[in-house]
């Protein structure tokens, strides 16, 4: 007997609540429940076996409109019920509310996560949907231009697609679906694909000392073909830093961020994204950048599989296709691998994906502008001392021309600052030319040169 797990349940005894759990199975991959066996698989049996015989199968049908298999068994000399429910080709639902067996837990499935079961679940994607009340002339030309461009150059199309029409364009990519618009089309090419999907923008943020100090924000808008770049415009002019460095006589500014990998980290956040969820987030503290878009990850991934070789599913596959066409990423799963590459070539800490909040987040540690802050701090602290001294000095030189006979000590008391301090202070003033000392050591006085 195994433990519970993404396709068996053991239930002590049997409760109509149950019937969520079967509902969550037929919206998975299906499953088993046993009935007469503790969590801890302990079996205890069942003791009314006949009545429940009937009754189950009874309940899910007239609820839930599915028929298991219910088969009486003998475990340790006990009656024991088995549920077995078969995957359902259509979304099934409980009193109107739709669960799905998720790991070894039941998930009630509201929201985005509904929308995105119940497509999935018709064989529809979202991408293909026609775009109500959009036509061919609401798209950009500049930006299909762009993307011909992109395409060409990166050799993943012809020239000769330079001189296709509109049309021709989106045909061959998949975007018209009868003849019109697809959603896919009007968020890559749109000329205001926000006026439809609010919430296809990206937002960046600048944080001070906490989530609720919020120092700057932006919020970039759109077509998403030409989006990586208003980010990279935004992020260089406003957010981050290239520090200055020189390789031989050749001045260096690079991006605090490997550009390369930041680029594709971003490019991976829209095709990943759930286009019909809420926008992608950049939050920008001193110590790190969080990035994050909505959409789980695939059921057969982890955090881990994405970053070893693996095939490449986007839940977007037409915005990955024209992502792809333009060179922006690769078609084999490899993006992550070249990320964590371009960090190790700059000796960098690697990004940490984690997998949150109904999305996926990486976890960019900002090493080089936390290494220039501190040396900026340090600068500016040995400026202050800097400027402390000066006008220490200065107000030396005030009381010696108020009373010329003024003692070490007495400049030390009205200073606050220690007397060995008094005498450097003393001794730089002199060697500038500024002060002498006249007379003995003791009792002597104080003239002011210039």
């Amino acid at each position: 007997m195994n433990q519970e797990n993404q396709n068996t349940e053991y239930k002590r005894l049997w409760k109509d609540e149950y019937l969520k759990w079967v509902c969550g199975f037929a919206n998975a991959l299906g499953g088993r429940i046993y009935v007469g066996i503790d969590d801890d698989m302990t079996v205890v049996g069942v003791s009314d076996l006949h009545r429940l015989l009937e009754d189950i199968p009874n309940k899910i049908t007239s609820t839930i409109g599915i028929m298991p298999e219910i088969n009486h068994i003998r475990m340790e000399n006990k009656d024991v019920i088995e549920i077995i429910i078969d995957p359902c080709g259509m979304p099934v639902s409980l009193h109107g509310v739709y669960y799905y067996r998720s790991g070894a837990t039941k998930q009630e499935l509201r929201g985005v996560a509904l929308h995105q079961f119940l497509l999935k679940k018709m064989g529809v994607n979202w991408e293909d949907i026609p775009c109500n009340g959009v036509t061919i002339d609401d798209l950009d030309d500049e930006a299909i231009a762009y993307f011909l461009k992109k395409a060409t150059n990166a050799k993943r199309m012809g020239y000769e697609t330079a001189d296709s029409t509109k049309e021709e364009v989106l045909a061959n990519l998949g975007l018209l679906t009868d003849g019109m618009p697809s959603n896919a089309a009007v968020l890559l090419f749109g000329k205001n694909p926000q006026r439809k999907f609010v919430t296809s923008g990206f937002k960046v943020g600048r944080f001070g000392a906490d989530d609720a100090d919020l120092l700057a924000q932006d919020l970039v808008e759109g077509d998403l073909i030409r989006m990586t770049d208003r980010i990279f415009q935004i992020l260089n002019d406003k957010y981050l830093i290239r520090p200055i460095h020189y390789e031989g006589l050749q001045r260096i500014e690079s991006l605090e961020i490997p550009a390369d990998a930041l680029r594709e980290i971003i490019f991976n956040s829209i095709v990943h994204k759930v286009q019909y969820g809420t926008w992608n987030q950049m939050s920008i503290y001193d110590d790190h950048i969080r990035l994050w878009n909505e959409g789980s990850l695939p059921e057969s991934f982890t955090v881990e599989t994405l970053l070893s070789k693996h095939t490449s599913q986007p839940r977007n596959p037409k915005i990955a296709n024209v992502f792809y066409k333009a060179g922006f990423i690769e078609s084999w799963g490899r993006g992550y691998e070249k990320i964590i590459n371009e960090f190790d070539r700059m000796n960098l800490s690697r990004p940490v994906f984690i997998e949150e909040q109904g999305g996926l987040s990486v976890n960019i540690p900002r090493e080089i502008f936390m290494k220039v802050s501190r040396i900026k701090k340090t600068d500016r602290k040995t400026d202050q001392k800097t400027d402390q001294k000066t006008d220490q000095k200065k107000l030396i030189v005030d009381l010696i021309k108020s009373n010329p006979s003024v003692s070490r000590s007495e400049l030390a008391e009205i200073l606050d600052i220690h007397e060995s301090s008094v005498r450097r202070r003393l001794a730089a003033l002199v060697q500038a030319g500024i002060i002498r000392h006249t007379g003995p050591a003791k009792g002597g006085k104080w003239e002011i040169i210039k």
